[in-house]
């Protein structure tokens, strides 16, 4: 059990090594660091508020012990109690100013509740007076959501429901006037922007005929070039750089394995083969990650 989710063994077990064959295979394909973070559905899955706070800060404690082991091979995120954002955002202080860790990492929403919301934002102003990103990952929606997946398993997961879920939540944080209030905090998004990249005009295009254009002060699509950045985590897919590339440039674009979910060794294929310049390709690989996480 990680996080309160079961996995299977062999991937319970490479979740879980941080001495042994993790290392060996970032030595195989030249990763020089890698930031480690709690896996799905971490403290977001756990109801009772004083817990969850007590289990973040052992989970932060323990990864920071990790990343101390080997300070050149580690980072981290914080995991963040956020059934108690003022909690949460002490909690995101304790870990960036003690442990050193680089930013946050959430999972989807805390029991139907989204980082939108103004109670979150005290999470975001710490965010941003600290100067880290918080990395959204994937989660299932709220069971009472589910139901447009009935008799269809196979759209589950990482095969759309993730990416529905998460840039539907990016975008709530977005036209929530989140960024108009804190224009420093950075999103972080994996899988090449969770399809965001590429429905840019068509997102602008309907907000401006809704009700709700007024509560920006730009276009939604400012935003997600301004205020986030994503990563290639989980998705070898060359149209989809190619479009992120042209959609948010080269500088908002982080390369990321998604270890061990997707293998180590196809990601770095991919990214080492993809048909852009050589400066795109360093500041995807390295000099972003540097830049932002302060590496």
């Amino acid at each position: 059990m990680i996080g309160g989710a079961s996995f299977p063994a062999e991937l319970e077990a490479k979740l879980l090594d941080l001495e042994g064959n993790r290392l060996a295979a970032m030595d195989t394909y030249e990763i020089d660091m890698q930031v480690l973070s709690l896996s799905t559905p971490g403290i977001q899955g756990e109801t009772d508020a004083d817990q969850a706070i007590r289990m973040a800060q052992q989970m932060n404690d323990y990864l920071a012990g990790c990343v101390r082991n080997h300070p050149d091979r580690y980072a981290g995120f914080a995991a963040l109690p956020l059934q108690n954002p003022t909690a949460a955002a002490d909690e995101l202080e304790r870990a960036v100013t003690q442990l050193g860790f680089k930013g946050a990492m959430v999972n989807g929403h805390t029991h139907g509740e989204y980082l939108d919301e103004r109670k979150f934002w005290v999470v975001w102003e710490q965010a941003e007076q600290l100067g880290v990103p918080i990395y959204l990952h994937p989660a299932n929606p709220p069971s009472d959501q589910m139901k447009i997946y009935a008799g269809y398993p196979g759209l589950l997961g990482a095969a759309w429901n993730w990416t529905v879920e998460t840039a539907t939540h990016a975008l709530r944080i977005i036209c929530s006037g989140v960024f108009d209030a804190f224009p420093n905090a950075i999103l972080l998004l994996g899988h090449m922007g969770e399809a965001l990249p590429y429905t840019l005009r068509r997102i602008d295009d309907g907000w401006k005929r809704s009700p709700q254009s007024n509560q920006l002060q730009r276009l939604p699509s400012f935003y997600i070039k301004q205020n986030v950045m994503i990563t290639t985590s989980g998705n070898c897919s060359v149209e989809a750089l190619i479009c992120a590339l042209l959609a948010v440039g080269a500088d908002h674009i982080l390369f990321s394995a998604d270890y061990p979910y997707v293998s180590l060794e196809n990601m770095v294929q991919f990214i080492e083969a993809a048909p852009i310049s050589e400066i795109d390709r360093e500041k995807i690989c390295h000099l972003n990650a540097r830049r932002l996480l302060k590496l």
